[in-house]
């Protein structure tokens, strides 16, 4: 398939700059132009550069080699860096030397699109993908876990309520056993394996398993509008002293230390469950267990949406991008019969399909006052 540029393309693929020096009568304008685009020919990237979540990580990775072996362009370069380090690497400017598009297992803050605009990133397009749900899960050797969100707070946050009751008071967090957590919680120690701070699934985690266990405690839910920084202070922050365990960007390795470990319990997304079912098993929470139905109709109470970011201004500059968001959006890749189905992925509703795969068609970009 030949692959052609314009003039402004190619600048870009240089970086955005270029310059001639040279001696003697003036060239001709329009030689150079001609000159330097034959250059940026030679040094542009011809594959597609994609980052971020590792829960996104193995739907895109389908997606690609779907891609690569359907079409005449290469199999897009997907690196795992967690949904944080995506868009730190997505919003730091444009050009082949950064990525053209970063997953994500939560939504943009409105601060990591504002510095895509601070770097010259001013056209951003948000497509979601579908859903997902944040599982607590261990190995199949051991009896499953049934935990509310409320005993998920009092065993991982770093500063609990005080257990003598005293509304109002901290404590660093006391509890080393499940059943001191709740007696009818099983005697094992609080050994938790989970991803670190710049991961999504991280943020979505403490946001949905963590604030909400805060709230059942009336003193801290009021904290949220009488100040909102304590609030999530307390809600957010993870204890740091061993039970909790920083495991990395790697799902896969968390599973097969569960599988090692089986008292302990891991933290990751549905896929993973759903792709090692016959050595993990879910976590009930809130008297939920994690299951496809479960996450698709709102009733597992740990369930996120999914998405990744495109840079509007590679567009047209990459080869292949547009096609990658055709592929992705497709009703065969991500329809109720999809073969991203197969991996685990929770399909939106199909309005929604619809209106994203438009957003992904048009480029429609989003804007950083509606975050």
């Amino acid at each position: 398939m030949k692959k052609t540029f314009s003039t402004a393309a190619l600048l870009l693929l240089l970086g955005g700059s270029l310059s001639v020096i040279g001696c003697g009568p003036k060239s001709d304008p329009a030689a150079k132009d001609e000159q330097a685009a034959g250059e940026a020919i030679e040094s542009a990237r011809d594959y597609v550069s994609i980052v971020g979540s590792s829960t996104v990580y193995p739907f895109a990775t389908v997606v690609a080699e779907q891609f690569g072996k359907t079409t005449d362009f290469k199999t897009p370069k997907i690196e795992s860096t967690g949904s944080g380090g995506g868009f730190k690497l997505f919003s730091a400017g444009v050009g082949v030397e950064h990525p053209d598009i970063t997953n994500a297992s939560r939504r943009i803050k409105k601060s990591e699109c504002e510095k895509c605009a601070e770097n010259g990133v001013n056209e951003v397009v948000e497509i979601k993908i579908g859903y997902d749900g944040i599982v607590m899960a261990n190995s199949k050797s051991a009896e499953p876990f049934k935990l509310s969100r409320k005993d998920i707070f009092l065993a991982l946050a770093k500063e609990v309520p005080d257990p003598s009751g005293e509304e109002g008071k901290l404590v660093a967090n006391p509890y080393k056993t499940w059943k001191e957590v709740n007696p009818e919680l099983p005697e094992i120690k609080i050994e938790v394996l989970g991803p670190p701070p710049t991961s999504g699934t991280r943020d979505a985690f403490v946001e949905l398993a963590m604030e909400s266990g805060a709230k059942e405690f009336a003193w801290i839910k009021a904290l949220k509008k009488e100040d909102k920084d304590r609030f999530k202070l307390i809600s957010h922050t993870i204890r740091e002293d061993g039970a909790y365990v920083e495991a990395g960007e790697n799902d896969n390795l968390i599973v097969q230390k569960l599988d090692a470990n089986p008292a302990a319990l891991g933290i990751f997304g549905f896929s993973f469950l759903d792709q090692n079912t016959d050595k993990m098993q879910g976590a009930f929470v809130d008297g939920v267990q994690p299951a496809f139905d479960a996450i698709a109709d709102g009733s597992y109470p740990l369930s996120r949406p999914l998405f990744f970011y495109v840079k509007k201004a590679h567009v047209g500059t990459i080869p292949g991008m547009q096609e990658y968001l055709d592929e992705f959006t497709s009703e065969k890749a991500w329809g109720d019969e999809g073969y991203l189905t197969e991996k685990g992925l929770i399909p939106m509703p199909k309005e929604e399909r619809e209106s994203y795969a438009k957003a992904a068609a048009e480029l429609t970009p989003i804007s950083c006052d509606e975050l």
